[in-house]
Protein backbone atom coordinates (compact mmCIF):
# COMPACT_ATOMS: atom_id res chain seq x y z
CA UNK A 1 0.00 0.00 0.00
CA UNK A 2 2.74 2.65 1.25
CA UNK A 3 5.07 1.92 -1.85
CA UNK A 4 2.10 2.35 -4.31
CA UNK A 5 2.03 5.60 -3.21
CA UNK A 6 5.52 6.36 -3.06
CA UNK A 7 6.20 5.34 -6.82
CA UNK A 8 2.73 7.12 -7.73
CA UNK A 9 3.34 10.22 -9.43
CA UNK A 10 0.06 11.46 -8.58
CA UNK A 11 -0.27 10.52 -4.75
CA UNK A 12 0.64 13.51 -2.25
CA UNK A 13 2.58 12.60 0.90
CA UNK A 14 1.96 15.17 3.72
CA UNK A 15 4.14 15.57 6.74
CA UNK A 16 2.97 16.70 10.45
CA UNK A 17 5.32 17.37 13.00
CA UNK A 18 4.65 18.20 16.97
CA UNK A 19 7.14 19.07 19.79
CA UNK A 20 8.21 15.28 19.49
CA UNK A 21 10.13 15.49 16.58
CA UNK A 22 12.26 18.59 18.22
CA UNK A 23 12.01 16.59 21.62
CA UNK A 24 15.18 14.96 20.17
CA UNK A 25 17.15 18.03 19.51
CA UNK A 26 16.49 18.57 23.50
CA UNK A 27 14.34 21.32 23.29
CA UNK A 28 11.85 20.82 26.08
CA UNK A 29 7.96 21.79 26.06
CA UNK A 30 7.93 24.68 28.56
CA UNK A 31 5.06 22.94 29.97
CA UNK A 32 7.02 21.83 33.47
CA UNK A 33 8.75 23.72 36.45
CA UNK A 34 10.94 26.18 33.31
CA UNK A 35 8.20 27.28 31.68
CA UNK A 36 6.32 29.12 34.56
CA UNK A 37 6.51 32.67 35.17
CA UNK A 38 6.88 34.93 38.28
CA UNK A 39 4.91 38.45 37.31
CA UNK A 40 5.00 40.12 41.19
CA UNK A 41 3.91 37.86 43.45
CA UNK A 42 1.56 35.86 40.93
CA UNK A 43 2.88 32.57 39.29
CA UNK A 44 1.60 31.73 35.66
CA UNK A 45 1.80 28.84 33.49
CA UNK A 46 2.96 28.63 29.96
CA UNK A 47 -0.51 28.18 28.69
CA UNK A 48 -1.32 31.74 30.93
CA UNK A 49 1.81 33.46 29.49
CA UNK A 50 1.02 32.57 25.96
CA UNK A 51 -1.87 34.32 25.41
CA UNK A 52 -3.23 37.88 24.00
CA UNK A 53 -4.68 38.71 27.29
CA UNK A 54 -1.47 38.47 29.20
CA UNK A 55 0.68 40.27 25.70
CA UNK A 56 -2.18 42.74 25.97
CA UNK A 57 -1.35 43.54 30.30
CA UNK A 58 2.36 42.58 30.33
CA UNK A 59 3.79 42.59 26.80
CA UNK A 60 7.82 43.07 28.74
CA UNK A 61 7.10 39.74 30.67
CA UNK A 62 6.06 37.80 27.93
CA UNK A 63 8.70 39.46 25.81
CA UNK A 64 10.95 38.27 28.50
CA UNK A 65 9.78 34.69 28.74
CA UNK A 66 10.02 34.41 24.78
CA UNK A 67 13.24 35.44 24.96
CA UNK A 68 14.18 32.96 27.69
CA UNK A 69 11.99 30.21 26.26
CA UNK A 70 14.77 31.34 23.19
CA UNK A 71 17.86 31.12 25.24
CA UNK A 72 17.18 28.06 26.43
CA UNK A 73 17.15 26.41 23.31
CA UNK A 74 19.39 28.36 21.60
CA UNK A 75 21.90 25.40 21.35
CA UNK A 76 19.34 23.23 19.79
CA UNK A 77 20.39 21.36 15.89
CA UNK A 78 18.19 19.22 13.44
CA UNK A 79 18.39 15.97 14.32
CA UNK A 80 17.99 12.85 12.09
CA UNK A 81 14.13 12.99 11.90
CA UNK A 82 14.55 16.43 10.68
CA UNK A 83 17.10 15.30 8.20
CA UNK A 84 14.57 12.51 7.11
CA UNK A 85 11.96 15.30 6.43
CA UNK A 86 14.02 17.15 4.27
CA UNK A 87 15.45 14.11 2.39
CA UNK A 88 11.29 13.12 1.88
CA UNK A 89 10.92 16.65 0.32
CA UNK A 90 13.88 15.77 -2.13
CA UNK A 91 11.97 12.63 -3.24
CA UNK A 92 8.86 13.71 -3.75
CA UNK A 93 9.78 17.39 -4.77
CA UNK A 94 5.91 19.24 -5.32
CA UNK A 95 3.63 16.11 -3.87
CA UNK A 96 5.38 16.83 -0.37
CA UNK A 97 3.74 19.19 2.09
CA UNK A 98 5.40 19.16 5.27
CA UNK A 99 2.67 20.76 8.20
CA UNK A 100 4.51 21.39 11.68
CA UNK A 101 2.70 22.59 15.13
CA UNK A 102 6.61 23.51 15.87
CA UNK A 103 7.55 26.97 16.68
CA UNK A 104 11.42 26.73 16.82
CA UNK A 105 12.55 26.87 12.95
CA UNK A 106 14.25 24.19 13.12
CA UNK A 107 12.87 21.99 9.73
CA UNK A 108 13.71 25.03 7.83
CA UNK A 109 17.30 24.83 9.40
CA UNK A 110 17.67 20.85 8.38
CA UNK A 111 16.54 21.97 4.86
CA UNK A 112 12.88 22.07 3.78
CA UNK A 113 11.86 24.51 1.95
CA UNK A 114 9.85 27.67 2.92
CA UNK A 115 7.38 27.33 -0.12
CA UNK A 116 6.81 23.79 1.12
CA UNK A 117 6.34 24.51 4.94
CA UNK A 118 3.68 25.25 6.56
CA UNK A 119 4.29 26.78 10.11
CA UNK A 120 1.13 26.67 11.76
CA UNK A 121 2.00 28.35 14.99
CA UNK A 122 4.39 30.60 13.97
CA UNK A 123 7.93 31.02 14.30
CA UNK A 124 9.45 32.49 17.69
CA UNK A 125 12.33 33.44 15.29
CA UNK A 126 10.14 36.08 13.62
CA UNK A 127 8.48 39.29 15.20
CA UNK A 128 5.17 40.74 14.00
CA UNK A 129 4.22 44.91 14.28
CA UNK A 130 1.44 45.26 17.10
CA UNK A 131 -0.21 47.75 14.92
CA UNK A 132 0.15 45.35 11.78
CA UNK A 133 1.15 48.33 9.81
CA UNK A 134 2.48 46.14 6.76
CA UNK A 135 1.08 42.39 7.74
CA UNK A 136 4.62 41.28 7.28
CA UNK A 137 7.39 39.49 9.62
CA UNK A 138 10.57 40.75 10.72
CA UNK A 139 13.40 38.79 11.88
CA UNK A 140 14.26 38.37 15.44
CA UNK A 141 16.84 40.70 16.08
CA UNK A 142 19.22 37.81 17.40
CA UNK A 143 22.09 40.45 19.34
CA UNK A 144 19.36 40.65 22.07
CA UNK A 145 20.12 36.88 23.21
CA UNK A 146 21.41 35.15 25.40
CA UNK A 147 18.69 36.19 28.47
CA UNK A 148 18.80 35.33 32.34
CA UNK A 149 15.31 34.09 33.09
CA UNK A 150 14.90 37.65 35.21
CA UNK A 151 16.68 39.55 33.28
CA UNK A 152 14.44 42.96 32.52
CA UNK A 153 14.44 44.75 29.22
CA UNK A 154 16.66 47.30 28.67
CA UNK A 155 16.16 50.79 26.61
CA UNK A 156 18.06 49.73 23.94
CA UNK A 157 16.36 45.79 23.97
CA UNK A 158 13.11 47.73 23.24
CA UNK A 159 14.32 49.58 20.47
CA UNK A 160 15.78 45.97 19.05
CA UNK A 161 12.03 44.60 19.48
CA UNK A 162 10.53 47.73 18.01
CA UNK A 163 8.73 47.49 14.27
CA UNK A 164 11.18 48.61 11.85
CA UNK A 165 8.74 50.35 9.71
CA UNK A 166 6.82 52.35 11.93
CA UNK A 167 8.29 51.82 15.28
CA UNK A 168 5.16 50.89 17.75
CA UNK A 169 6.14 47.59 19.58
CA UNK A 170 6.25 44.20 18.36
CA UNK A 171 5.02 40.79 19.10
CA UNK A 172 6.36 37.20 18.66
CA UNK A 173 5.48 35.74 15.98
CA UNK A 174 3.30 33.34 17.32
CA UNK A 175 -0.35 31.53 17.64
CA UNK A 176 -1.04 32.06 20.96
CA UNK A 177 -3.33 29.93 22.79
CA UNK A 178 -6.52 32.84 22.91
CA UNK A 179 -6.51 33.48 19.38
CA UNK A 180 -7.85 31.62 15.91
CA UNK A 181 -5.85 30.45 12.82
CA UNK A 182 -6.15 32.56 9.41
CA UNK A 183 -4.64 32.22 6.18
CA UNK A 184 -2.55 35.35 6.20
CA UNK A 185 0.16 33.92 9.10
CA UNK A 186 -1.03 30.69 9.82
CA UNK A 187 -1.91 28.99 6.26
CA UNK A 188 -5.10 27.83 7.72
CA UNK A 189 -6.43 27.83 4.13
CA UNK A 190 -3.69 25.94 2.80
CA UNK A 191 -3.23 23.56 5.32
CA UNK A 192 -6.97 22.40 4.43
CA UNK A 193 -6.77 22.38 0.59
CA UNK A 194 -3.67 20.07 1.12
CA UNK A 195 -5.19 17.76 3.52
CA UNK A 196 -8.17 17.70 1.03
CA UNK A 197 -5.50 16.34 -1.26
CA UNK A 198 -3.39 13.97 0.17
CA UNK A 199 -3.08 10.43 0.05
CA UNK A 200 -0.61 9.26 2.84
CA UNK A 201 -0.01 12.14 6.17
CA UNK A 202 2.48 11.20 8.42
CA UNK A 203 2.23 12.36 11.66
CA UNK A 204 4.83 12.75 14.22
CA UNK A 205 5.53 13.46 17.64
CA UNK A 206 2.43 14.98 18.17
CA UNK A 207 -0.37 15.00 20.73
CA UNK A 208 -3.45 15.84 18.95
CA UNK A 209 -3.88 18.69 21.43
CA UNK A 210 -4.90 21.53 19.09
CA UNK A 211 -7.73 21.86 16.46
CA UNK A 212 -6.08 22.26 12.73
CA UNK A 213 -3.99 19.20 13.15
CA UNK A 214 -7.06 17.46 14.50
CA UNK A 215 -9.11 18.62 11.44
CA UNK A 216 -5.99 17.49 9.15
CA UNK A 217 -6.47 14.32 10.10
CA UNK A 218 -9.98 13.41 10.13
CA UNK A 219 -10.13 15.07 6.49
CA UNK A 220 -7.23 12.63 5.56
CA UNK A 221 -9.26 10.15 7.16
CA UNK A 222 -12.87 10.24 5.88
CA UNK A 223 -11.26 10.86 2.34
CA UNK A 224 -10.06 7.09 2.59
CA UNK A 225 -6.33 8.22 2.78
CA UNK A 226 -3.68 6.40 4.92
CA UNK A 227 -2.40 7.84 8.06
CA UNK A 228 0.96 7.00 9.83
CA UNK A 229 1.66 7.68 13.07
CA UNK A 230 5.02 7.93 14.37
CA UNK A 231 4.98 8.38 18.50
CA UNK A 232 6.64 7.05 21.62
CA UNK A 233 2.96 6.70 23.23
CA UNK A 234 -0.53 5.97 22.08
CA UNK A 235 -2.58 9.34 21.20
CA UNK A 236 -5.70 10.66 19.60
CA UNK A 237 -4.44 9.89 16.40
CA UNK A 238 -3.14 6.30 16.92
CA UNK A 239 -6.86 4.98 16.45
CA UNK A 240 -7.04 7.01 13.40
CA UNK A 241 -3.88 5.50 11.85
CA UNK A 242 -4.89 1.96 12.76
CA UNK A 243 -8.17 2.61 11.85
CA UNK A 244 -7.14 4.16 8.10
CA UNK A 245 -7.04 1.30 5.20
CA UNK A 246 -3.03 0.42 4.82
CA UNK A 247 -2.13 2.34 8.04
CA UNK A 248 -0.44 1.90 11.06
CA UNK A 249 0.81 2.96 14.27
CA UNK A 250 4.85 3.02 14.87
CA UNK A 251 5.44 3.08 18.25
CA UNK A 252 8.96 4.88 18.30
CA UNK A 253 10.47 7.84 18.15
CA UNK A 254 10.39 10.03 15.54
CA UNK A 255 13.33 9.38 13.97
CA UNK A 256 13.57 5.90 14.29
CA UNK A 257 10.12 5.96 12.58
CA UNK A 258 11.04 8.77 9.56
CA UNK A 259 13.90 6.06 8.88
CA UNK A 260 11.63 2.80 8.83
CA UNK A 261 9.59 5.24 6.38
CA UNK A 262 12.93 5.79 4.01
CA UNK A 263 13.48 2.73 4.28
CA UNK A 264 10.42 0.99 2.54
CA UNK A 265 10.67 4.11 0.20
CA UNK A 266 14.30 3.24 -0.96
CA UNK A 267 13.59 -0.45 -1.24
CA UNK A 268 10.90 0.03 -4.44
Amino acid sequence: MLQGIFSDPDKNITVLTGAGISAESGIPTFRGPEGYWTVGSKEYHPQEMATFAMFSQHPDEVWKWYLYRLSVCGDAKPNAAHLAVVEMEKLFQDRFTLVTQNVDGLHLRAGNSPEQTFQIHGNIFFMRCTNECRQQLYPLPMEILPREKDQELSDSDKQLLSCPDCGTGTRPHVLWFDECYDELYFKFESAMTVAANTDLLIIAGTSGATTLPNHIANMVFQNQGVIIDINIEENPFTELAIRSLGGDFYQMACSEGFNKLLRLIKEE
